[in-house]
């Protein structure tokens, strides 16, 4: 008991410390918002990822490929923001640095290794988003319904973290009106501040650019997957919660999958479903 109370103690000094400079190569800090004594003392978020919605085939995006275009959407829903700041280092590039407020007032810096890209988005503009941010994929299954190889991965990975919808306003401490806007644009800028309330959600429809993975030539039943903060530049309360699975049959067709109830997914948290579309 006591070797684990000296251990949790240094974690606190170290993680209430963190704001101080550390060396551009230091080791990733522990993830305070684990241990029960440091997690006790902030509001640490929590993200989740949402089940695929929307599913469809869009002929337009990849002439010649197959292409399966879902929404999803990225909810807080922790006890303090999701939040990123993010300092210029190059053209297209900031270091994110995440804080983590605390209960009684003020704030820590982490240095999780998140970074923040330039974003273009075709017919848009660019935006500074958080690099990484998600991950589509797509795997296998077997005749137990169990994932036995990914066999593809979407190209979309940036995200802003915005308070873009209010999805969960019965949450405590959710803010009632936004905190975060919508990604910064500007090319000039050193500095921006990304982040997600508790309570409120980072939402992509079907139609937005690459919300989609390619499905060409594949056949029978797979897991598709999205999971936010693949890479954990987020350091939340429970890093195990964040993937989202539906089951759906390829070639796709809209209506009952008809692939069985449940595909198991260990050591992910996320579970499977068979719905109809």
């Amino acid at each position: 008991m006591l070797r684990s109370r000296t251990t949790a103690t240094a974690l606190l000094g170290l993680v209430l410390g963190a704001s101080a400079a550390a060396p551009a190569q230091a080791a990733k800090p522990a993830n305070p918002c684990l241990v029960a004594e440091t997690r006790a003392r902030l509001l640490c978020p929590d993200l989740v990822m949402r089940k695929p919605f929307g599913l469809g085939i869009d002929p337009l995006v990849r002439p010649g490929r197959v292409v399966l275009r879902a929404g999803n959407s990225i909810d807080n829903v922790g006890l303090g923001p999701a939040e990123l700041h993010g300092v210029r280092t190059s053209r297209s590039f900031m270091r994110g640095r995440q804080r983590i407020y605390r209960r009684r007032g003020g704030r820590i810096g982490l240095a999780t290794g998140a970074r923040l890209f330039f974003k273009f988005i075709p017919g848009q503009r660019r935006y500074w988003k958080f690099l990484y941010a998600a991950r589509f994929d797509l795997w296998r299954l077997n005749s137990e319904g169990r994932r036995v190889r990914r066999v593809k991965t979407g190209p979309k990975v940036s995200y802003c973290l915005r308070d873009l919808k209010h999805t969960r306003p019965r949450l405590r401490r959710s803010p009632r009106r936004f905190v975060y806007p919508a990604c910064n644009t500007s090319s000039a800028t050193r500095r921006v501040t990304l982040g997600t309330s508790v309570g409120w959600s980072d939402v992509y429809p079907p139609s937005y650019p690459e919300q989609w993975i390619d499905v060409t030539g594949l056949r029978g039943c797979f897991a598709f997957r999205h999971i936010a903060d693949p890479l954990n530049g987020i350091y939340e309360s429970n890093e195990r919660n964040n993937a989202a699975t539906v089951i759906i049959r390829l070639p796709f067709r809209p209506g009952a999958q008809r692939c069985g109830r449940r595909a198991a997914a260990p050591g992910s948290g996320d579970g499977g479903s068979t719905p109809s579309y």
